[in-house]
């Protein structure tokens, strides 16, 4: 909801609005980002999502008879749902947690290959991602975030169809990524494998050259075929092994 200004500079709400100057940046904000709500499709081995009311305003007045209340929630959630990060923990017991992987490997300079022409049953192969990279005219530098849309996730979420069937790596494409010196792979559906790889090809080339990996982004057709910072930070969570987090892009205008 917008919030309409009133002749004093005030919104209708009673709070103040923020000057168009104040908005003004020489940078785009794409917001990669899924919504978290109960009911989410989440991958069929993770934690459903459910979210509760702890208190509300009138509760907590009522409660601690104060004059200003607080609403909040509780949230039972897993690691891997919705936009998340994971740690090498996660696929390769003896690599790192959340807390302690290298922050680099969440945040910096990342590129979007276009692979939406690759649907179900069809696989990501190498030839596929050297295609994309060539129409795209980019490169993929030592230390980059590799972003692949493929469209599905836009396509189906938030039906349960979203976790059924997806195209996803084979393992001579996610070797072909890993090899190119990048520390994250990231991907618009639900995970960077195939839903029939039972071998899990992309998590285990991820565990073997001890990069991360990211799902379920959205938004992935504004930034296709484009160079720009990508900034996905997991949260601090003691022995994790993943996080949920909150994806941008941010592109020069």
């Amino acid at each position: 909801m917008t919030a309409t200004a009133s002749s004093d500079g005030t919104a209708t709400h009673g709070y103040p609005t923020l000057g168009p100057e104040i908005l003004k940046r020489r940078i785009r904000v794409v917001d990669l980002t899924r919504e978290i709500f109960e009911g989410m499709p989440v991958w069929f081995g993770h934690q459903k999502t459910f979210i509760n009311t702890n208190q509300t305003h009138d509760q907590f007045k009522d409660i601690y008879k104060t004059e200003l209340g607080f609403e909040a929630h509780n949230l039972l959630i897993s690691e891997h749902a919705g936009t998340h990060t994971d740690a090498v923990f996660e696929y390769d017991r003896n690599g790192p947690t959340i807390d302690k992987s290298p922050l680099e490997y969440y945040y910096g300079d990342a590129i979007c290959l276009d692979v939406s022409h690759i649907q179900y049953p069809d696989w990501i192969t190498e030839t596929v991602l050297e295609q994309a990279l060539q129409k795209s005219g980019l490169d993929i530098r030592p230390g980059d975030t590799v972003l692949l849309y493929t469209g599905v996730g836009d396509q189906f979420y938030p039906d349960l169809a979203y976790t059924d069937k997806y195209p996803g790596l084979t393992r001579e494409a996610a070797l072909w990524l890993a090899r190119q010196g990048i520390v994250n792979i990231a991907v618009d559906n639900v995970a960077i494998d195939h839903s029939d790889d039972t071998d899990f090809s992309g998590h285990v080339v991820c565990g073997e050259y001890g990069i991360v990996n990211t799902e379920g982004l959205t938004n992935l057709d504004q930034v296709a075929g484009q160079r720009f910072l990508y900034f996905g930070l997991p949260l601090l969570i003691r022995d994790g092994t993943g996080s949920p987090i909150r994806a941008i892009a941010v592109l020069d205008l």
